[in-house]
């Protein structure tokens, strides 16, 4: 397990956080699908493809690679390959309830184009 290095400086980029709203409904989906929450982690990672260049992945797996980065955040254990962080360092990963759609939503500070649905990115 990788701990990102403490600093004061508030635009240091920590691995992949998670907004308290998005770990809630990862948590639920986890209770609901009946999966073991000790096991299972968060894997967020980026493919090749899209409108804009890269895919955002998110899937909750039980294998971990020992290359993975691990970051604990609001409970959710979350893992990323080392090439999918090269291009997540720093991304928020937030999730939506509303009105115009449901689903996970990337802030991603690395990204310099996304595409209108927001699933895909360009660096």
């Amino acid at each position: 397990m990788t701990t990102m290095p403490t600093t004061s400086d508030p635009t240091a980029q920590a691995g992949v956080l998670l907004t308290e709203t998005a770990a809630r409904e990862i948590k639920r989906i986890i209770q609901e699908q009946e999966l073991n929450a000790e096991k299972v982690r968060l894997r967020v990672g980026v493919k090749g493809g899209g409108c804009s260049g890269f895919s955002y992945i998110l899937d909750l797996t039980e294998s971990q690679k020992d290359t993975d980065e691990e970051f604990d955040q609001h409970g959710v254990k979350i893992i990323c390959d080392p090439k999918s962080l090269l291009y997540l360092n720093g991304v928020t990963v937030d999730f939506r309830d509303e009105i115009m759609g449901r689903g996970f939503v990337f802030n991603n500070p690395n990204a310099t184009s996304t595409c209108g649905c927001g699933s895909s990115f360009h660096v």
